[in-house]
């Protein structure tokens, strides 16, 4: 079992550096609450499985074609800067008081927000391809493959953990701080959405333009 949890704390580390899921659920959460930035979180969780999955079978060397990790840097473009854009517009609305947003306040767009961030997001197809890929290749060489989807659902919990904590600590903020701060917070989340976006867009088309 310390080999399983070993795996959980790399789930954990995994997910810990800022990038677009963190920053989309800390707006999330402190605009709409704890179970809207969790479902950010389980959105994005069910794409890293369907990577992890797809490393595991080897399918994921399809993605390596360069006009289709354009498709994809495109994709992540247009996800993330149309959802910063719409926390930017939606960041004069943040109430200590909650959220009052008819179609934003579905739980089901959460979901679909997140997985839509990290399905068309290059950075995770690469991240998962060099991180889990080395975890296989390390793993297989010292266990049965029974044990490694095993020990991949220790990576997952510990991604799991980390999203319910990003939720938690989301929500703690929009109960302790002041709606103004709250506000420039949402802003600021949505600004770097569109940070994200903006970079996801040069890289596709320095692909497509100057290969």
């Amino acid at each position: 079992m310390g080999i399983f949890f070993g795996y959980m704390i790399l789930g954990i580390s995994l997910s810990a550096p800022i990038g677009p899921i963190n920053a989309a659920q800390l707006d999330k959460g402190i605009r709409s609450g704890f179970l809207h930035a969790w479902f950010v979180g389980l959105g994005a969780v069910c794409a890293d499985i369907l990577y992890m999955l797809l490393v595991y079978f080897g399918v994921i060397r399809l993605l390596e074609y360069p006009y289709i990790k354009a498709c994809l840097w495109l994709f992540g473009f247009f996800v993330l800067t149309y959802t910063g854009l719409e926390s930017v517009k939606n960041a004069g609305g943040t109430s200590v008081y909650g959220y009052r947003g008819g179609e934003d306040s579905r739980l089901g767009k959460s979901y679909l927000s997140g997985l839509l961030m990290s399905l068309f997001n290059p950075l995770s197809i690469l991240f998962w391809l060099g991180i889990y890929g080395s975890v296989l290749a390390q793993a297989a060489e010292e266990y049965p493959m029974r044990l490694l989807l095993f020990y991949s659902v220790g990576i997952v919990l510990g991604i799991l953990i980390w999203d319910f904590c990003m939720a938690g600590a989301a929500s703690i903020f929009r109960r302790l701080l002041t709606e103004r701060f709250l506000k420039g917070l949402s802003l600021l989340s949505g600004l770097t959405l569109i940070g994200f976006g903006l970079y996801f867009g040069y890289q596709a088309a320095r692909m497509l333009f100057f290969p």
